[in-house]
């Protein structure tokens, strides 16, 4: 009976790499800036109520306590339709789900500026959630389509960098519309600020239906060899990855999934905080003017976002993914903590505390979506991303409220803080009881794929 013989691993040609590294080139270059642009509008859109709070308590007569509901109110929507937009895109297609959900939160941010009492200032803040549900997971969703597990931190720490580049462009943005245009037509310019800020999300959704291709084998940009080559590196990647669950209602159950959410929750504490008082505690700090605390709060998430690419580019250098995302919430909250001591007392060192925990607590975040993907698959992975950020989202209502009750209570934001700071710092240890390391030999394959893969991303 001749010996049965072993198939051998092919090598990669010289060619053949290229080849591939050109078409992730394509792809990044292709789906990045525009899913971005999308992000830079969505969180100017969703935070920019920050800003507008600068005037708009005074002309309405809102308390803290009032903003930190509506502000946190967004997320009670969200938690309630993320599952079902995430479940829908996977039906549908990305480029319908995530055009509809442009063109809704557009509309809902341009009718901010008609909001003069509690209720309606509730509503639309409520309704802004609900329409903009299932965009952020969705996109995480859609990535996975196209990039391999090795490939995937950068190309989520780029993605959601566009957060921080968002605090860049709106700070500036919104404080110059608040000065400029107060007064302008009647309008006050916190009212300016959410038409102005609006529009261009409605035509961005117009520009998606067009622009946006489902998945990597509709891509006619794509030459067949380079979508041949994609498949093959996700079907390698899947089956590296071992079996992992498909069923919607099992991922929903699986404990793994919870353990998870009770890790973003604690991050996701931290990063509500610091987006929706990040002005309010330049302000504390002793920077009044609105154009001021938006160049500072620029300055504070360009950092952000440069901590987002290089800890997402490292992880997936060294193919690992606790220690990333735990030290950078360790950090996060440190300075958090510290910064409850410094305002109002030492401005300087308060800004460069808040700019830290902006960097510490925004690096985590890519990181900690590489966990999922590790026992997620297909329809269970649309459904159990979506649960995670959805659940783990109410931590968006609850932190805005406890900051503007702890604040109105006490005179300082301080007290909040240091609550806030509490909370990161359960983030290491969640992961560090919950998250296990990977295998080596896994590992060594994600470093592999890295390496393979630097030339793909610009």
């Amino acid at each position: 009976m001749p010996a049965l013989v072993q198939p051998v691993p092919t090598i990669p040609s010289a060619a053949e790499r290229a080849t591939r590294e050109a078409a992730y080139r394509t792809i990044t270059w292709r789906l990045l800036p525009f899913l971005m642009a999308l992000w830079i509008l969505s969180w100017i859109d969703r935070v920019n109520i920050g800003f507008a709070k600068l005037q708009m308590l005074g002309d309405l007569k809102f308390s803290e306590t009032v903003y930190g509901v509506g502000a946190g109110i967004f997320f009670v929507g969200y938690f309630l339709f993320e599952v079902p937009s995430n479940l829908l895109l996977e039906r549908v297609g990305a480029r319908k789900t995530i055009a509809r959900i442009t063109i809704l939160w557009g509309i809902c941010c341009v009718a901010m500026m008609f909001v003069t009492t509690v209720p309606a200032f509730y509503l639309l803040r409520l309704l802004l959630g609900i329409f903009e549900a299932g965009f952020y997971p969705g996109v995480i969703l859609y990535l996975t389509y196209w990039y391999p597990t090795g490939r995937r931190a950068r190309v989520f720490g780029l993605f959601m960098s566009a957060s921080a580049f968002a605090g860049v462009i709106g700070g500036p943005l919104a404080g110059t519309i608040m000065t400029g245009l107060d007064g302008a037509n009647g309008w006050s310019g916190w009212q300016w600020v959410f038409l102005i800020e609006g529009i261009p999300s409605i035509l961005a959704g117009l520009v998606t239906l067009a622009y946006l291709t489902d998945r990597p084998e509709k891509a006619g940009w794509l030459a067949p060899e380079a979508r041949a080559l994609v498949a093959a590196d996700l079907a390698r990647d899947a089956a590296a990855l071992g079996p992992r669950e498909h069923r919607i209602l099992a991922s929903l159950a699986d404990l793994r999934v919870w353990q998870c959410i009770a890790i973003f929750f604690c991050i996701v504490t931290a990063n509500s905080a610091l987006t929706f008082f990040g002005p309010t505690i330049v302000r504390e700090a002793g920077f009044t003017d609105p154009a001021t605390v938006g160049w500072i709060m620029s300055g504070a998430y360009l950092c952000g976002g440069a901590g987002m690419i290089l800890n997402g580019r490292h992880s997936d250098r060294t193919g690992e993914a606790r220690y990333h995302c735990g030290l950078a919430a360790l950090g996060g909250s440190v300075s958090i903590a510290l910064l409850g001591f410094l305002v109002p007392g030492s401005p300087h060192l308060a800004l460069a505390a808040l700019t830290l925990a902006i960097v510490g607590t925004m690096s985590a975040i890519p990181v900690f979506w590489q966990i999922p993907g590790q026992f997620l698959a297909g329809s269970a992975a649309a459904a159990g991303i979506a649960l995670i950020n959805a659940v783990a989202n109410l931590a968006g209502f609850g932190a805005p409220a406890a900051m503007g009750y702890l604040k109105e209570a006490t005179g300082s934001v301080s007290t909040g803080l240091w609550l806030v700071a509490a909370f990161e710092f359960a983030t290491v240890i969640l992961i560090l009881a919950f998250i296990p390391a990977p295998a080596p030999r896994r590992q060594a394959e994600a470093r592999a794929v890295a390496a393979a893969g630097e030339t793909a991303l610009p």
